[in-house]
């Protein structure tokens, strides 16, 4: 181990562009050949027959519309002031959630269905209540089914918060990013304490029962100062759950980032400073770090289920119950069916004219080999209960990776040996990192352009 190695020389070193790996392969890496619209629904029913009744499915809906742009965010959105565009996306929805439950023998069972976008609560009560109502007609829920759904409090009312009770909702994920005006003056997202404060009272008075924060940390001219202020305002809210992430800079993919400039954000240092201040704040308040930039209250779902090791993370991040099925709805959207991913098309027009064709909108898909599915529990297992262990025929798959992972024992970040992987507490800031390096499909690539943000 190499004791001498200072924080600001690890950073140095590991910032690096790495994927999240919410999936393995991660999306840039899928296979070119096209999936299929019949092998695609193979892999569907085969998973459904295999699940349904033991585990029941997750269902994913994207929902894309914002009516204003938040610079920081890279996810697929569309910004439009005009809600007329609201019941032709819902309709093209339903039709896509019609063509897969065609696919079935028996009802399906919905243990995991979440709303996010883009704002969810652009949409009005009305066709959020039309939307479910009828997404749900068919089915059955398991009886531990977790509803969420994502909300913007500028964007969020009491009436759609209470139809979504109604229907089952018991879990809110409220952006809040954070509370410095100046830095929402340079992310264009004016967001008062007071309105974030008025959606926690609201849905805790309905009867929401876990809500979580997001805040991000490095985004431009945010401070130590403004972190702390924003996580002193956030113990005030006492969400159960927060998701404490970093900003990913990929202006070459989102354009609004580029109102901005690298000069602009905190320098890697600083920024894993504001990580570690915001750390030990929320953990003094009796959080307690579950899995990758997640916390937790110790009687959160969550939190236990990091702690009996039954933590699953995907295209949703971390989630305390694990399905092999899980369908992605609307433009975007990815599906998993544990032997094969499935990515939607992207545009709005283009996913509702394919869908109104009667196909599934397969933009691009991934058919996982065995080695797929062997290095996709193991970096599942790292991402989530840091650590590993294989059987000793395995062993060949892990011959580069170990000999990757060797700077990283070094310098005293992660231990391994022939059969296992032990991420130590000074690693947890670079699991990306170790998780890279059992990577095999990006270090058989060759890469000349940036596809992902800095690791740390």
């Amino acid at each position: 181990m190499n004791t001498a190695v200072t924080p600001a020389e690890l950073l140095a070193k590991y910032d690096v562009p790495s994927p999240r790996y919410t999936s393995y392969p991660t999306v840039p890496f899928w296979d070119e050949k096209p999936l299929t619209e019949e092998r695609w629904k193979s892999h569907v029913q085969q998973a459904f027959r295999k699940t349904n009744s033991k585990e029941g499915i997750s269902l994913y809906l994207h929902l894309p519309f914002c009516e204003k742009l938040c610079t920081y965010c890279g996810c697929n959105k569309r910004i439009t002031k005009n809600h007329a565009v609201e019941s032709p996306y819902l309709e093209a929805l339903l039709k896509e959630w019609d063509q897969y439950l065609a696919l079935f023998d028996e009802k399906p069972r919905i243990t995991e269905l979440h709303l996010g976008g883009g704002t969810p609560t652009f949409f009005s009560a009305a066709n959020l209540k039309n939307l479910l109502e009828r997404l749900l007609e068919k089915t059955e829920t398991t009886p531990d089914a977790a509803f969420s759904i994502e909300v913007h409090p500028n964007a969020t009312n009491r009436e759609q918060l209470q139809v979504l009770y109604d229907l089952g909702f018991r879990r809110l994920s409220v952006g809040i990013q954070d509370f410095d005006p100046y830095v929402q003056l340079i992310i264009n997202r004016i967001q008062t304490f007071e309105k974030t404060k008025e959606i926690f009272d609201i849905a805790r008075e309905i009867g929401y029962t876990s809500i979580n924060g997001d805040i991000i940390y490095g985004l431009p001219h945010q401070t130590a100062k403004s972190v702390r202020m924003t996580i002193e305002k956030v113990k005030e809210l006492r969400p159960e759950r927060i998701a404490f992430y970093s900003y990913a800079h990929v202006p070459w993919k989102s354009k609004g980032q580029r109102r901005y400039s690298e000069a602009d954000l905190p320098a890697p240092e600083v920024k894993r400073g504001l990580y570690e201040l915001g750390r030990a704040m929320l953990e003094e308040a009796g959080y307690i770090e579950t899995g990758m930039d997640h916390f937790a209250l110790p009687e959160d779902e969550l939190c236990i289920a990091s702690a009996n090791g039954t933590l699953h993370r995907n295209f949703m991040g971390y989630t305390p119950r694990h399905t092999e099925l899980l369908i992605g709805l609307g433009c975007s959207s990815i599906s998993d069916t544990g032997t094969a991913f499935m990515q939607n098309i992207k545009e709005v027009e283009a996913y509702e004219e394919a869908v109104h064709t009667g196909h599934l909108p397969i933009l691009k898909g991934h058919e996982l080999t065995g080695e797929d599915m062997l290095l996709r529990t193991h970096i599942q297992n790292l991402m989530c209960r840091d650590y590993t262990s294989w059987d000793p025929e395995e062993l060949p798959y892990f011959v580069d990776a170990l000999m990757r992972l060797q700077p990283l024992a070094d310098d005293g970040l992660v231990e391994y040996s022939n059969h296992d992987i032990q991420v130590l507490p000074a690693g947890k800031p670079f699991l990306r990192n170790i998780a890279m390096c059992l990577d095999s499909r990006l270090w058989a690539s060759k890469l000349t352009v940036p596809i992902f943000s800095k690791s740390v």
